[in-house]
């Protein structure tokens, strides 16, 4: 779901990388339908037969909902499948899933039940029944909506994300007491403007949101360290946006000069609408030369000189999808740049190919930028970056830390990384629900996980448990925009298996898991 873009829009939303593009419409959803037996509205893969048979959110489970562009103001949308095919009701009242287009039959009015659960109807805008699911049929012919047509909406978008004020025009971040969120930041830059929406199935299908310091926030705004049914909201859908209803009916919104996210009024303005935006990866790198972070702190050169990481040693990484390489971006807007001296300077607001890097990922878990004129940039001792370098050596490796995401959900093709029951420290990929890792920083690029049972990652050949006291290093390789491979210290990649074990597997990232992140 994708709001109103600006210089700084993220991306598009989307649940399945495989079915990510990279221009959606605006105003798109990819959601799940949960019906009153609990179980997600189906499209098969084959013969498109639609049912209400779904146990988890996985590929046949996930919907596209488009707005209809021609009557904004209005909730009229379309249903989308994986296929790419339209959910309609034909003049039988039969529902269908065939069309590749929109027809009259497939376009539906949303309207949110008004006991507080959030749950949403579907009626047919030709015949004015709604949508409903009774045993694995789904049915078209209720001119009321009752248990059958009520559906509970599971957002499939990445659960990690930036929350964008569509009145205020600014994103969410953590404030600078870590007891509140406001809603005034220009760009969401760094670890602080990341949250994770939760959905809880068990508690009607509602929505948490979890800080990146592992508090929730609650309808007073204050942050709570564990969640409580003031940290509860409903979705709803209003033209494309996001809103959030508290448990009293109020709606999320920022409010007064601070901009604290709170709930106060009953009804939905342009300061209760929100849209979700793809959290970009924002890294920094330490030079292995002089173990010095890579910084624009002293003005247009970029140079390996400091000890710590602020906004100056952050840089956004941007994907382009046509060449496979990397624009890396300042806070101040300027992208990373060879210059005819073939020294790297960050003075540019403009994209050419001079601002594109391959990142060669190496053995050691560092990282090698190649510059457009096919050389590798190097640390001078001066600490001043040049792409001079014909061949690899340490002078041309530096560690990377994907600085927005200290906590971490990873997500496989059979689903999300979890305990493989409630009591157990085994964790498996395959889960409905993720469990949020934390992620700690050590030296030279090394990385820790910790479960939120307090305790770090082991793994061995056979499988990963979080259940050590003594943490155990791995590294973070990012291959796509919203994908990366995890590598422990000794080398071996995380991958996953069909039946959502999985383990330490080979050393060769070809074999290894592309992990959504």
């Amino acid at each position: 779901m994708n709001g109103t873009n600006g210089h700084h829009a993220n991306g598009d939303l989307n649940g399945c990388g495989d079915i990510l593009t990279q221009n959606q419409q605006k105003g798109c959803w990819t959601i799940g339908l949960i019906n009153s037996k609990f179980r997600y509205l189906t499209a098969e893969t084959f013969g498109f037969k639609i049912n209400a048979n779904g146990t988890s959110l996985k590929k046949k489970q996930i919907w596209t909902l488009e707005p209809d562009s021609a009557t904004a103001g209005e909730s009229l949308i379309y249903l989308k499948s994986h296929l790419g095919k339209y959910l309609a009701v034909d003049s039988f009242g039969n529902v269908t899933c065939e069309n590749e287009e929109k027809e009259a039959g497939s376009q539906f009015q949303i309207s949110v039940a008004e006991d507080g659960s959030g749950k949403w109807a579907f009626k047919n805008v030709v015949r004015g029944y709604f949508l409903g699911a009774s045993s694995d049929k789904l049915t078209c012919t209720a001119k009321v909506p009752g248990a059958e047509e009520f559906w509970h909406v599971h957002l499939a978008a990445r659960p990690q994300m930036n929350l964008r004020s569509v009145g205020r025009k600014r994103f969410a971040h953590l404030s600078e007491n870590l007891d509140e969120i406001h809603v005034d930041a220009n760009i969401p830059w760094g670890e602080d403007t990341l949250f994770t929406l939760e959905f809880r199935q068990d508690e009607s299908g509602k929505y948490a949101i979890h800080t990146c310091n592992n508090k929730y926030l609650s309808l007073s705004g204050k942050l709570l360290d564990t969640c409580n049914k003031d940290c509860l909201f409903t979705a709803e859908y209003h033209s494309g946006a996001l809103a959030l209803r508290d448990r009293t009916g109020a709606y999320l919104a920022p409010i007064g000069s601070k901009a604290i996210l709170k709930t106060r009024s009953n009804t939905v303005t342009r300061d209760e609408l929100f849209s979700l935006e793809d959290s970009l990866p924002q890294a920094s790198f330490v030079a292995a030369l002089n173990s010095r972070f890579v910084s624009v702190k002293q003005g247009v050169d970029v140079t390996a000189n400091q000890d710590e990481i602020s906004d100056h040693e952050t840089f956004q990484l941007e994907y382009d999808w046509s060449t496979k390489r990397w624009y890396i971006r300042t806070m101040q807007d300027k992208y990373w740049t060879l210059e005819t001296t073939g020294g790297i300077q960050a003075a540019s607001e403009k994209r050419s190919s001079n601002s594109l890097f391959d990142l060669v990922w190496q053995n050691d878990g560092s990282v090698v930028f190649r510059a457009n004129n096919g050389r590798y940039v190097i640390t001078k001792r001066s600490g001043h970056l040049f792409a001079t370098s014909d061949a690899i050596d340490d002078n041309c490796k530096y560690f990377f830390y994907l600085v927005n995401r200290p906590i971490l959900v990873l997500k496989s093709e059979q689903g999300f990384v979890g305990y493989k029951s409630q009591s157990s420290t085994k964790l498996e990929c395959n889960k409905a629900n993720y469990e949020t890792i934390q992620v700690e920083r050590g030296e030279k690029g090394v990385v820790y996980f910790k479960g939120q049972n307090s305790k770090y990652w082991h793994c061995d050949s056979e499988t990963i448990n979080a259940d050590s006291d003594t943490p155990e290093g791995f590294y973070l390789e990012l291959r796509e925009p919203t994908r990366l491979c995890i590598k422990s210290a000794n080398g071996n990649y995380l991958a996953a298996s069909k039946n959502g074990s999985f383990n330490l597997g080979g050393t060769s990232v070809e074999t290894a898991t592309q992990w959504e992140y």
